[in-house]
């Protein structure tokens, strides 16, 4: 069975069909960079050209960089204002012509990394830690996903963690991978004392780098490399989205 995942960033939109039983996607993805402004009839014109691209009429999962209650979005870190308060998942089945799912992207990729990823058969609390154009989060306590917990907002030092840490801060300070590691261990520290993990998952485009910088990292719990990389969101947004048959 397949099902179509679609992950909306910052600078990209991607998708591509999954194999919900292996979770493997089974085309190469497609990709078109995010229309700026990121407003929504520009977005979901985008998300319908992807289904288009691979002549799509069966359900679709889709992540959006910002919290996801019943389809609404509620957030605007990382796009345009004019998102908050609208209904994403219609705006989407509307330009897809399909049935559609819309969950937050972290969650997304925390889904894959859990079922089929770094995160399998692991009992107790989880963290799926992304970095990228901002730092997403996905929390489960026993295989159940918290959603919508955005901890990339948490303050460190009189800032959203994301404005230091994340890794487009990394590249536009040019900081070393040292340096930038002193700023992630600050971080996940904060969250180990919050939320006492068994596991982080360091996930997001940088997590292909991880030899670079994840043994530089220190905490109580075990720290591991995601190992979906930045196809983690394509292949949860599609798992997720199960729900849907």
């Amino acid at each position: 069975m397949e099902i179509l995942g679609i992950d909306i960033g910052g600078s990209g939109i991607k998708g591509a069909p999954v194999d919900i039983k292996k979770g493997e996607m089974t085309a190469e993805r497609f990709r078109i960079d995010t229309p700026q402004p990121s407003k929504p009839k520009a977005v979901a014109e985008v998300v319908g050209l992807i289904a288009e691209h691979f002549e799509w009429q069966g359900p679709i999962g889709c992540t959006f960089p910002a919290i996801v209650q019943h389809g609404v979005v509620w957030s605007a870190a990382n796009v345009d204002r004019e998102w908050i308060g609208t209904n994403g998942e219609e705006l989407f089945k509307k330009s897809t012509g399909c049935p559609l799912l819309l969950l937050n992207d972290a969650d997304a990729a925390g889904i894959a990394e859990f079922e089929f990823g770094a995160g399998r058969g692991q009992d107790g609390v989880v963290l799926i830690i992304t970095f990228g154009t901002g730092i997403g989060s996905a929390l489960f306590n026993r295989g159940v996903l918290v959603p919508n917990t955005e901890l990339g907002h948490l303050e460190i030092r009189g800032k959203d963690a994301e404005e230091r840490t994340s890794d487009r801060i990394r590249q536009e300070k040019d900081l070393s991978w040292e340096k930038w590691a002193e700023r992630v261990n600050e971080y996940i520290n904060y969250l180990e004392a919050l939320f006492s993990p068994d596991l982080f998952v360091i996930g997001g485009g940088v997590s292909k780098k991880h030899d670079k910088f994840v043994p530089l990292l220190h905490t109580r719990a075990r720290v591991v490399p995601a190992q979906f990389f930045n196809d983690a969101g394509i292949i949860g947004a599609a798992l997720a989205a199960q729900v849907l048959i």
